[in-house]
């Protein structure tokens, strides 16, 4: 009896982390894009610029190591765990709040760098994703 007991138990656990939420991102992508700057046909508008998106759950674990983001959470505490898309919306409307709208302008990101970190304690994580970039406008 005891030993059905157990396996009942064990068999709600795995069933509960399996319903879940999970919420990864690695931003791995690559862009070439060839631009002339024999000429000063451009200026630097703004450096570092930064945007960052939180993701928080309770009975999970998350992690982040460099530009990977994780967190397997049982009960999520958001609803939006589209971490890197958060962070660069964050990250043009912190550029917008001080330098002004970005239609109608040629912009583009440069140095662009990403990070992010992990909060796991008992029961609660939580994850943030971070990106960092500087701002040319090509006239």
């Amino acid at each position: 009896m005891k030993k059905s007991n157990s396996i009942l138990a064990m068999a709600t656990i795995i069933a509960l982390m399996l319903g879940g939420c999970a919420s990864t991102g690695v931003t791995t992508s690559g862009h070439l894009t060839n631009v002339e700057l024999s000429s000063p046909n451009f200026r630097i508008v703004a450096t570092n610029v930064s945007g960052e998106a939180s993701n928080k759950g309770v009975f999970g674990v998350s992690y982040g190591f460099g530009m990977a983001a994780s967190q397997l959470a049982l009960i999520p505490l958001g609803n939006d765990r589209l971490l890197y898309k958060n962070a660069m919306k964050q990250l043009w409307d912190n550029f917008e709040a001080a330098n002004g709208p970005v239609t109608n302008r040629k912009l583009a990101l440069v140095n662009v760098r990403y990070d992010s970190e992990s909060l796991n304690v008992f029961f609660y994580t939580k994850v943030t994703a971070v990106v960092v970039a500087d701002v040319v406008e090509f006239q």
